[in-house]
């Protein structure tokens, strides 16, 4: 159903942006007796690291998107510094989230105004720095026009590994304090993956990230790891106790 504002909701105050999901459930409003999510209870604190893994189907996105408020919780509460999101404006709240995704959406416009989305305004300057953190200054300047060239619709003219670090910059410029990852590597070839990674080492320093993936493997230095199974919390806490268990 449409997320809409609570009567009175307020701006959130600027966070320190710890992200607690206290005892959270979710279900589609066609069919409320089918549980997507159960009883998912866990922190993630100021700067740390969660990796949310698990199957297809886990839950894992559904989770994610609770946090920008795509959707609302049908149980329970997400609370971010204490304040339950459906107390918070719209507006507010997405200002504090940045998005990387499998596929992220990208505009038949230049270099510079796709990096620019969401922080309107943006000096030269500031743009080409959000480029260098994604390890993306190089190639925009080896493309004809540099940061004035068009990249076509969803940005066909770039490689995949290309258009992932555009989306990073965004991310970089934006400075969102919370960060969601949705398998930000998993359809790229193993070089542009490598760059993609190096650029995301620099998107998550200081930010509170949560990395969505399928492998544990590829969550090593994560803080915390929340294994979901068909929606529920199957395991909690961080790689080198989940692998001895």
């Amino acid at each position: 159903s449409e997320v809409k504002e609570r009567p009175g909701a307020h701006p959130l105050a600027p966070l320190t942006s710890t992200v607690e999901f206290r005892d959270v459930g979710f279900a589609y409003d066609d069919a409320p007796e089918k549980h997507i999510l159960r009883h998912v209870s866990f922190t993630a604190r100021a700067g740390q690291v969660v990796a949310i893994v698990g199957l297809s189907g886990a839950g894992k996105t559904t989770l994610m998107n609770l946090i920008p408020r795509f959707y609302d919780a049908t149980e329970g509460a997400l609370l971010i510094d204490g304040v339950d999101s459906r107390d918070v404006t719209l507006v507010s709240l997405r200002n504090q989230i940045a998005l990387v995704t499998q596929e992220n959406v990208l505009f038949d416009d230049t270099i510079a105004a796709n990096i620019a989305y969401g922080a309107p305004g943006a000096s030269r300057d500031a743009i080409q720095d959000a480029a260098r953190a994604a390890h993306a200054h190089d190639f925009i300047l080896d493309l004809e026009g540099g940061y004035d060239a068009r990249i076509g619709e969803r940005g066909q003219r770039l490689s995949g590994g290309q258009r992932q670090r555009l989306a990073i910059a965004r991310a970089n410029l934006t400075r969102s304090p919370i960060l969601v990852l949705d398998e930000a590597t998993s359809a790229l070839d193993s070089e542009s993956e490598q760059a993609v990674k190096a650029a995301l080492v620099n998107l998550m320093r200081d930010r509170t990230t949560f990395v969505i993936a399928h492998r544990l493997s590829t969550v090593r230095h994560a803080d915390v790891i929340v294994a979901l199974d068909n929606g529920e919390v199957a395991e909690l806490g961080s790689h080198e106790t989940l692998i001895d268990r």
